[in-house]
C-alpha cells in the first residue's frame, strides 16, 4: 500500500483513516523488535559491562528497558489513538507556530542519525571485506557507504507499510533472530569456560553508578520518541500496538544490550567489539545479518524525517522528500566525520526526551489537544524539562539526565493538565 504522494497529501492534522490502519500487534512487534537490534546498542552495553559489571549492568538493562519501551509504547498509543504522526502530536501540545521549531530539530536529528547509521554500516562491512578477502585500502569505506546510501535511497522510493509487512516480519526479523542466538550462543559456551560464577561476579571499574546506567539504557528507547507516532497511527487497535511496540523493542533492547555485557566480559580489555564478533565461529555470516538490520534503523530515520519535511512542505509528497533525505544522508556520511558528530546528536536529544514527556502528559488519558500558535504553559514546561537534562549531569551525575528530565516534565504537565481541567472556561484558556 503506498502512502499519499500527490499535491493533495491530506493535512497533518487529518488522522489516516480506518481503511489504512493495517498494524496489528506482529507488526508492531517485528518492527520495533527490528528497529531496536543495534551494534550500538552493544556498544553501550560493553560499556555498561565494563563500568557497572555484569551484575549491576543486568539490572539497569532490565530497569531501563522496561521504563524505556513503555514510554516509547504510550507514545506509540497516542499515536494510534488519533491516528496522526508526530509533527502533529508536537503541534497540538506546544502549539501549531511554536511546534516548527523542534519538527525542524528533528530534522536535522533524523538527518544526523541516517548518515550515522551508514557509517556504521560501512565501518562493519569495511570489517567484513577485510575479514574475508584481506584487502584494506583507502576506497574501501567510501565504495561500502555508497552501496547502502544507494540501497536506503532505493528503499525510500517504495512503501513504508509494504517494507515493514513483507520484508521485515516474514524475512528480516527471522535472520536477525538467528544471528543473535548464534552469537549469544558462542560467547555463553566461552563464559561457561571461563566459569560462570567468576563472570557473574566480574567488578566493574566504578565510572559509573546504576541510575546513571539505567538511564543510559533508556537512552536507546527514548530517542525513538520523534520517530514512534509515525508508523503507530497506521495501527488497528491502542492496545496491540502499545503491546507489540513494548514487547518488540524491551526484548530487543535487552537482548542487545545483554550482549554487548557478554562479549566485553569474555574477551580481553579493549577488544573491539567488531573485531571480537567477527573472530567467533561464523562471526562472519551473523554480523552480515545485523548490519543488514542496521538498514531498517537508517530507513526509519528517513521516513519519519520525509513526514516531519511533509508536514513543513506538504506540496512534495513523503516519498520524494524521502528519497532527497535519504541521499543528503548518503552524501553526509562520504565527506563528513561523523563520529565526532555524535556529541552534536546525543544534545539534540535532550529537546526531545522532555518534549515527549510534555506530550504524554498533555495528550494521556484522551486530553484534549488544540490548535493554537502557541500553548504558553507546556511550552514552559518542554524548556524547564530541556534546563533539568543539562543541569542534572552537572550537579548531580548519579541520577543521570533522562530520568529527571521526563520526571519533571510528565509531573508538571499532569498538574498543569488537571488544573486546567478545572477551568470554567478551559478550552479558551493559552493552553
Amino acid at each position: 500500500m503506498a502512502l499519499p504522494e500527490s499535491s493533495s497529501t491530506p493535512s497533518v492534522f487529518t488522522p489516516v483513516a480506518l481503511s489504512e490502519r493495517v498494524f496489528s500487534f506482529r507488526d508492531h512487534a517485528a518492527l520495533w523488535f527490528s528497529l531496536g537490534v543495534g551494534l550500538l546498542v552493544m556498544q553501550i552495553g560493553a560499556f555498561l559491562g565494563t563500568a557497572l559489571g555484569p551484575r549491576a549492568a543486568v539490572v539497569a538493562i532490565l530497569t531501563g528497558s522496561l521504563l524505556g519501551a513503555a514510554l516509547l509504547a504510550w507514545v506509540a498509543k497516542i499515536g494510534c489513538e488519533r491516528g496522526l504522526p508526530s509533527p502533529a502530536l508536537m503541534c497540538q501540545t506546544l502549539g501549531s507556530s511554536f511546534a516548527r521549531l523542534p519538527v525542524v530539530l528533528n530534522i536535522v536529528q533524523l538527518l544526523g542519525w541516517s548518515a550515522f547509521e551508514l557509517v556504521v554500516m560501512r565501518d562493519g562491512t569495511t570489517a567484513l571485506i577485510k575479514g574475508i578477502f584481506g584487502l584494506e585500502v583507502a576506497w574501501v569505506p567510501y565504495a561500502t557507504a555508497l552501496f547502502w546510501g544507494l540501497l536506503l535511497i532505493a528503499l525510500a522510493t517504495g512503501s513504508m507499510i509494504g517494507l515493514v509487512r513483507r520484508f521485515v516480519g516474514r524475512f528480516g526479523l527471522p535472520l536477525v533472530i538467528l544471528s543473535l542466538l548464534w552469537i549469544s550462543w558462542q560467547f555463553l559456551l566461552k563464559a561457561q569456560a571461563n566459569g560462570l560464577q567468576d563472570f557473574w561476579n566480574k567488578p566493574g571499574d566504578g565510572s559509573m553508578g546504576l541510575l546513571a546506567g539505567i538511564d543510559l539504557v533508556m537512552a536507546m528507547p527514548v530517542s525513538w520518541l520523534p520517530l514512534v507516532a509515525d508508523f503507530s497511527r497506521y495501527g488497528k487497535s491502542r492496545t496491540s500496538t502499545f503491546r507489540g511496540t513494548w514487547l518488540g523493542f524491551a526484548i530487543a533492547n535487552i537482548w542487545c544490550h545483554a550482549l554487548g555485557v557478554l562479549i566485553v566480559s569474555t574477551t580481553a580489555p579493549d577488544a573491539d567489539l567488531l573485531a571480537t564478533i567477527l573472530l567467533a565461529q561464523g562471526g562472519l555470516v551473523a554480523l552480515g545479518l545485523i548490519l543488514i538490520d542496521e538498514m531498517d534503523n537508517a530507513y526509519g530515520d528517513v521516513y519519519s524525517g520525509s513526514v516531519s519535511l511533509n508536514f513543513l512542505h506538504s506540496r512534495i509528497g513523503i516519498r520524494s522528500w524521502g528519497i532527497a533525505l535519504a541521499a543528503a544522508a548518503t552524501a553526509c556520511a562520504l565527506v563528513l566525520p561523523m563520529h565526532g558528530l555524535e556529541p552534536f546528536l546525543l544534545m539534540l536529544s535532550s529537546v526531545f526526551v522532555p518534549l515527549f514527556g510534555v506530550i504524554v502528559s498533555q495528550l494521556a488519558m484522551q486530553g484534549e489537544a488544540t490548535q493554537r500558535p502557541i500553548n504558553t504553559v507546556p511550552v514552559a514546561i518542554w524548556l524547564t524539562g530541556i534546563a533539568v537534562f543539562h543541569i542534572c549531569p552537572a550537579w548531580w551525575p548519579q541520577l543521570g539526565s533522562a530520568l529527571p528530565s521526563l520526571a519533571v516534565t510528565l509531573l508538571l504537565g499532569t498538574a498543569w493538565r488537571i488544573a486546567r481541567n478545572k477551568m470554567p472556561q478551559a478550552p479558551q484558556t493559552n493552553a
